[in-house]
């Protein structure tokens, strides 16, 4: 067999390692899904009837439109918080000695990441999938055709991919999993500092500034118009672009710590 085929063969048994992980431990999987979950119950129930009536050309006390207007960002803190058990994973593995274990073995080097990432997107669709069937029970109103829900799915693959490289990285820099645990928490709250739970436009200056031009707030915004059936190209450019940037930096990042790590 070819190097190549070698590398997607072990890759493979690295994702069923991983999978069977998540079998035999599905508290973290309820736990990562759970956060995103009581926040959308939370805002919905809760704050829904006032914040509701705050957004432009909403009827007063409308959870409904509350609910469609947060929903991307509790689209986004679900795959920031999938990202985070991906960390504690990774640090985990480069502490308790079996990457030690691994090098001794004729596999590929790169399917030991390769097969985290692969298992920590499989989780993170399906910590999506639970997201948009309560969304949809509580009432998510949505005007995407066939195609902008294609966009949409496609988008969140994009970004569950790059955050899951970048986090793999913050792993491998972490000398511990408590470490780890705790640096990737600025992705779960970023989207309170961008267009997740209200409009950019009702923010404070300095503040507005910073939502208006970090990189979630276009993701989350382009989620919106994909849902509205009312996509914004430009929005839609540079949540690729992030995702593309953060993909790139955490990939490249992931490899280099790897490589230096796994040679101690």
């Amino acid at each position: 067999m070819s190097t190549a085929t070698y590398a997607v063969r072990d890759s493979a048994t690295m994702l069923r390692r991983n999978l069977k992980h998540m079998a035999r431990y599905p508290s973290m999987t309820v736990m990562l899904v759970g956060q995103p979950l009581v926040f959308l119950l939370l805002f919905v129930y809760v704050f829904g009837g006032t914040m509701g009536a705050g957004l432009p050309g909403a009827p007063a006390g409308d959870r409904g439109d509350y609910l469609t207007f947060i929903t991307p960002g509790i689209l986004m803190m679900t795959v920031a918080s999938v990202s985070i058990g991906t960390a504690v994973l990774v640090a985990t593995d480069m502490t308790n000695g079996i990457i030690d274990r691994f090098r001794t073995m004729a596999i590929a080097k790169s399917s030991v990441l390769t097969g985290r990432v692969l298992g920590a997107m499989i989780q993170t669709a399906l910590a999506l999938a639970v997201i948009f069937g309560v969304a949809i029970l509580l009432g998510l109103k949505t005007a995407a055709s066939a195609p902008q829900w294609l966009g949409l799915v496609g988008l969140l693959a994009l970004l569950s991919f790059a955050m899951t490289w970048f986090t793999v990285a913050l792993g491998l820099a972490s000398p511990d999993p408590e470490t780890a645990s705790n640096l990737p928490m600025i992705f779960v709250l970023l989207p309170f500092v961008g267009s997740g739970f209200v409009p950019v436009e009702s923010m404070p200056t300095g503040l507005r500034w910073f939502a208006q031009h970090q990189p979630f707030t276009p993701i989350m915004d382009a989620f919106r118009g994909l849902l509205a059936g009312s996509p914004d190209g430009s929005d839609t450019l540079w949540a690729i672009g992030w995702c593309v940037v953060i993909g790139l930096v955490g990939y490249l990042w992931a490899r280099r710590l790897y490589r230096t790590r796994a040679a101690h």
